[in-house]
């Protein structure tokens, strides 16, 4: 795949989960993908994802940004900074982050998320 393809998949899963979108984040995996996000679950196969969306997507649950804000990728991996604030039971919150993706006959078959400890970055002054 291509860089712009690669791109493309992990935007169309990241707009799926804006969307509440089921089919369009399962579309963008492989059978086998394996999934971490950034506290620790771990979802394994297209299954449990679907399981995971269904729960997650409940009423009131909602992604209210999930911004890109870099992306570098190699043969069949990549690498992508964030921006996500959701509302979830009610609450709203965010964080910055970072994910590796790997790739399978052109589908996310592995895909980890990282979260900054900190509520925000600031500038260290020593």
């Amino acid at each position: 795949m291509n860089d712009l393809s690669l791109n493309q998949l992990i935007l169309t899963y990241i707009e799926g989960w804006k969307l509440k979108d089921r089919e369009q984040i399962l579309s963008t995996l492989d059978p086998a993908c394996v999934i971490i996000e950034s506290y620790g679950p771990t979802y394994r196969g297209k299954e449990m994802v679907g399981r995971w969306i269904d729960s997650w997507c409940a009423p009131g649950n909602i992604v209210d940004h999930w911004d890109v804000t870099s992306f570098f990728a190699g043969d069949e991996s990549c690498f992508f900074e964030w921006v996500f604030e959701c509302t979830y039971a009610g609450n709203r919150g965010g964080f910055e982050g970072a994910s590796i993706a790997r790739f399978s006959n052109d589908k996310i078959i592995y895909l980890r998320e990282y979260a900054m400890a900190a509520a925000s970055r600031y500038e260290w002054d020593g």
